[in-house]
């Protein structure tokens, strides 16, 4: 089992089996039937499988945890170090554009100044990463602001409030976005997600029908197909977007133009840990900058 525990691991860092394989020397069929085999000895799923995609399911995020201090216990079999006092850990969530940008620099001052804490990053949409946080599985996570209240004994704290652009292959010629989402292929931002259903919102307040060709939740990804003319995409400007690459243009929605907000999600903070309370406290730090509006909130969260 422990050949498919370090599979695992692997699935959830590359985001895909296909990914996975690439990383670890196998087919995207060897780590299928890897996690099929995990699955079967365990007795229960780990991914939630929609046609050919399968993310994490909360037994999935369990699993992947006590598979690392497994592999972390195998790793020091026959070690001297085995009868010193586990260091302590810290699980992090965190979309994917969040550990693109600013959470690597975070996590290098966090562990400069508690050399003796472990961190685990939990990758995942929104919404799954908002249930561990819910569950306990995970004392905070980098998210999108959700669309609903959550519970009174979580707290919010925005960091960056993200305007969404249309994105169009530089070769387009035209300035008018309704117009473009209308006679252009589409490349969507996966409706699972919270951005995704953002935009799926605006398309249907603006009464716009779009010509879809793709579907995906990595916004690098879709700025790439956008630069290789497979289509056109409504997407946000995050912070490693502060300039487009030059073979795509931005074009502003002007008056029309929607937000993603992006924060943490953790319970009250008398209640997290000192480790807890550093990261929230480097990540606002960290951030701090590029937000657009207001003071860093810890209060419960209401739907935008």
């Amino acid at each position: 089992m422990i050949r498919e525990l370090k599979t695992l691991m692997a699935v959830a860092r590359e985001g895909t089996f296909a990914a996975a394989g690439e990383q670890i020397g196998l087919t995207q069929a060897a780590v299928s039937a890897q996690m099929q085999r995990l699955e079967a000895e365990l007795g229960f799923q780990l991914f939630d499988r929609t046609g050919r995609s399968a993310r994490l399911n909360a037994m999935g995020h369990q699993t992947l945890a006590q598979a690392q201090e497994l592999l972390r216990l195998y790793s020091n079999l026959g070690s001297s170090n085995t009868g010193q006092r586990a260091a302590e850990l810290l699980n992090i969530g965190a979309i994917a554009s969040v550990q693109r940008s600013l959470l690597p620099d975070v996590l290098g001052k966090f562990h400069k100044q508690i050399p003796n804490c472990r961190t685990r990053v939990v990758p995942g949409l929104s919404m799954e990463l908002l249930n561990l946080v819910d569950v306990g599985d995970i004392a905070v996570a980098a998210i999108i602001r959700p669309p609903f209240s959550l519970h009174s004994d979580l707290r919010w704290r925005t960091l960056a409030h993200e305007p969404f652009r249309l994105l169009v292959p530089r070769h387009v010629d035209g300035n008018d976005w309704a117009q473009l989402l209308s006679s252009e292929p589409f490349v969507r931002y996966d409706r699972a997600s919270f951005g995704g259903r953002q935009v799926d919102r605006f398309l249907r307040s603006a009464h716009l029908s779009v010509q879809q060709v793709c579907e995906l939740d990595e916004l690098d990804a879709i700025v790439r197909l956008v630069a290789n003319g497979v289509g056109v995409a409504l997407v946000p400007q995050t912070a490693t977007h502060r300039r487009w690459p030059a073979a795509v243009r931005a074009i502003d929605l002007g008056p029309h133009t929607f937000h993603r907000d992006i924060g943490l999600v953790h319970r009250a903070s008398r209640t997290l840990s000192e480790p807890a309370r550093l990261f929230v406290q480097l990540v606002c730090n960290a951030y701090s900058g590029s937000r657009a509006s207001g003071e860093v909130e810890d209060r419960p969260v209401t739907a935008p």
